[in-house]
């Protein structure tokens, strides 16, 4: 076999060749292998692609020069592996362009005939581009377009199970291979020219605007960490498009696959493709699960949306247990037995392992949900839990239409004051009061919980005042928030969910910078799992 990555590769040719094309997914657990040969901070695409290739013992492999980082793969494969080749992508489709890369193909057969000892005869690729004729392109109006960086296959297919209207898949090597072979007397030219005219990738020298349809019910952009050139094509398609945008972030192991599902899940729910339907004259009571990082809440609601009760407990190491035993304590708190119960809406990252809800909804839509409800003139909801922070946006009905997280590390969340507040031993709740500076204006330069531990440790040190090193930490915590706020606009009223929406001292501190005061309600712990319950009283998702 031989393995490549770039729906430019000639992989009709290698299959001419007798040879097995195989496309390598650059989904890993880790980076353990790849970051001894290469720099750490190099592209999370072609870290996975070079672990791909050593954890699997991969001997042949076929490149194409899409970029800088590309190249240093090759680098760094030219000497470990049997054969190694790398093709000269032009970045036009012009004749000059086809000539190049014919060019580039040819070099490639005589390159893989010498290493081979083996003979190719054009009338095998004949017969292989014949068999993958062009069709005619299925009509994309009302669907949604995959853009940007290549996702793994696996999210692409649960995103397509996510929804009820069709996926287009525009990234690298989202597109069916076909081609419409012209002149045959010149076959490699023809075959050159037909691969130019796939879908041009951003490395192409093309408005790919012009791919999108005014009729796509939204666009899903991949964008890659440590990789700008992803993150430039966004921002000016997002000023260019008029059409619900989600923007996400791959660094291509497998411990992000579910944060990126809640924001595919959440934004599909905001455009109205998971939208919720109308029941008539329901009766009974609604359930409400919150299956959290850090707690799990339960709501109980009767058919006129009062709050009957609700709980809240920590999450522990069993997400499962906890959201039974969230749930019992509601219903006992509500003197109710589980089959007084007409329907249960799970919400939270543990959503999908809850064996007793009756649908799942994300927290998301669940926050934007509870919060309007508590207060309808509310347009914004900065929600700051244990492991994440989220800032929504709502329009003047209540419904999500924009949204952002903070989920790829624990900065500036509940366990970033829990880790602070150990390393200066006192508790959550004495943080939590310490409002004003009393001596010192300190500033945490990171927010990184590692770092910024570090940093509190040589405040420590320096014998600086606790007080001030806590009012310190809580203004870095509002920093935090309020950038997310700043990402997507600010427009008030403000409200504050979450446990961290208890710490007085961040509280103040994100009303300074918003020049603003935030509403907190009764018990922000349960906004989520409130949501869920009206949404298991109000209707279900289609």
């Amino acid at each position: 076999m031989i393995a490549y990555v770039c729906k430019y590769t000639p992989v009709e040719i290698i299959e001419a060749f007798g040879e097995e094309p195989v496309r390598l997914d650059s989904g890993c657990k880790s980076y353990e292998r790849a970051e001894a040969l290469i720099h750490s901070n190099m592209c999370s695409f072609v870290k996975g692609v070079l672990e791909n290739i050593v954890e699997n013992n991969i001997e042949e492999a076929v490149l194409t020069s899409c970029c800088d980082s590309i190249r240093r793969l090759y680098d760094v494969l030219k000497d470990r592996i049997k054969f190694i080749h790398i093709l000269d992508l032009p970045r036009k489709k012009d004749s000059l362009a086809v000539d190049l890369f014919y060019n580039e193909i040819a070099e490639f057969i005589e390159a893989y005939k010498a290493f081979k000892n083996r003979s190719f005869a054009e009338e095998d690729l004949l017969k292989i581009l014949e068999g993958k004729s062009f069709k005619k392109k299925k009509e994309s109006s009302g669907s949604i377009a995959i853009l940007g960086a290549r996702l793994k296959d696996d999210v692409v297919e649960k995103i397509k199970n996510s929804c009820t209207v069709n996926i287009i898949n525009f990234t690298c090597t989202g597109e069916e291979r076909l081609f419409n072979i012209g002149a045959k007397n010149n076959l490699l030219k023809s075959y050159a020219e037909s691969l130019l005219n796939l879908t041009p990738c951003m490395r192409m020298a093309e408005d790919r605007s012009k791919l999108i349809n005014k009729e796509f019910k939204g666009i899903i952009y991949n964008t890659i960490k440590f990789c700008d050139f992803y993150s430039y094509e966004y921002a000016e398609l997002k000023n260019k498009v008029d059409i619900p945008l989600l923007k996400i972030e791959t660094d291509y192991t497998d411990s992000n696959s579910g944060q990126i599902l809640t924001r595919v899940d959440a934004f599909f729910e905001s455009t109205g493709i998971k939208k919720i339907e109308k029941k008539e004259a329901l009766k009974g009571y609604f359930a409400g699960i919150d299956s959290g990082s850090t707690s799990t809440n339960a709501v109980i609601i009767d058919e006129n949306k009062n709050i009957i009760s609700y709980s809240i407990i920590p999450t522990g190491p069993r997400a499962v247990e906890s959201a039974f035993k969230a749930f019992e304590i509601a219903l006992c708190n509500a003197g109710l037995k589980e089959k007084d119960i007409t329907s249960t809406v799970a919400t939270g990252y543990g959503r999908v392992s809850i064996p007793f809800a009756d649908r799942i909804v994300t927290e998301i839509t669940c926050h934007g949900k509870g919060a309007f409800f508590i207060d309808n003139a509310i347009r914004t909801v900065i929600d700051i839990g244990g492991q994440d922070s989220k800032v929504i946006r709502l329009d003047d009905s209540g419904n999500v239409i924009d949204f952002v997280m903070n989920d790829k590390c624990s900065a500036g969340t509940g366990r970033f004051l829990e880790v602070m507040a150990r390393t200066l031993g006192v508790s959550i709740d004495e943080m939590a009061k310490v409002r004003k500076e009393v001596k010192e204006n300190i500033t945490i330069t990171s927010m990184c919980t590692v770092f910024a531990e570090s940093e509190v440790i040589s405040l420590i040190a320096q014998n600086k005042d606790q007080r001030d090193i806590i009012y310190a930490l809580n203004k870095a915590v509002a920093s935090k928030a309020v950038s997310l706020v700043d990402r997507i606009g600010r427009k008030g009223k403000y409200m504050m969910t979450g446990g961290v929406a208890k710490n007085q001292g961040v509280v103040h501190a994100i009303e300074s910078r918003l020049g603003e005061k935030l509403v907190i309600p009764f018990e922000p712990q349960i906004i989520g799992a409130l949501g869920a319950a009206l949404i298991s009283l109000e209707g279900k998702l289609g």
